[in-house]
């Protein structure tokens, strides 16, 4: 990797987005671990006769938030499942274009998402929508999964600029 592959992935803005997006899908796996230690406790507990109470709400809601949170990084480092076997003969400008057109579906995507999920959180919040067991507010469920949707639109930026630059200079390094 040469100074300015570097330069342009760790530095600025490009830098900073990276470190954000790293560090909330980092939280993202915080939450998942205190799900599954929630459940092993809950089951531990549940065996003699004494389970948690709500842990099934509090893992639909976790697991949801934890999801949400992986997306940005898997889009930031092409971590996606893609179809490899279609293209594994593909030049690096033909991959270019789709990874352009793949940033673009991504952006377009978290774009919609954010406006459905707002007002998905709108309608839980306006209605009052709660758990059955704790009353927990759905609708505060919806507030980190927004901020994984704002932090997907970014990425996919990311990678839109990356692909459309391996298009321009289709021999240059291809950026992760």
């Amino acid at each position: 990797m040469s100074t300015e592959d570097t330069n342009r992935k760790g530095a600025g803005l490009n830098g900073l987005a990276r470190k954000l997006v790293t560090g909330w899908a980092i939280l993202g796996g915080v939450v998942l671990i205190a799900v599954v230690i929630m459940q092993s406790i809950s089951v531990v507990t549940g065996a003699f006769g004494h389970p948690l109470p709500g842990d099934f709400e509090l893992t639909e809601l976790g697991i949801a938030v934890a999801m949400f949170a992986f997306l940005p990084y898997c889009q930031m480092t092409d971590a996606n499942v893609t179809a490899d076997i279609f293209t594994s003969g593909a030049s690096r400008r033909v991959l270019g274009v789709l990874g352009v057109l793949a940033s673009v579906i991504a952006l377009a995507f978290s774009v919609i998402m954010v406006w459905r999920t707002w007002a998905g959180m709108e309608n839980q919040f306006d209605y009052g929508y709660q758990t059955a067991i704790l009353g927990l507010s759905i609708g505060y469920a919806f507030l980190p999964i927004i901020v994984s949707l704002i932090l997907l639109a970014l990425a996919s930026i990311m990678t839109l600029i990356e692909s459309f630059r391996q298009t321009v200079q289709p021999s240059g390094k291809v950026y992760s």
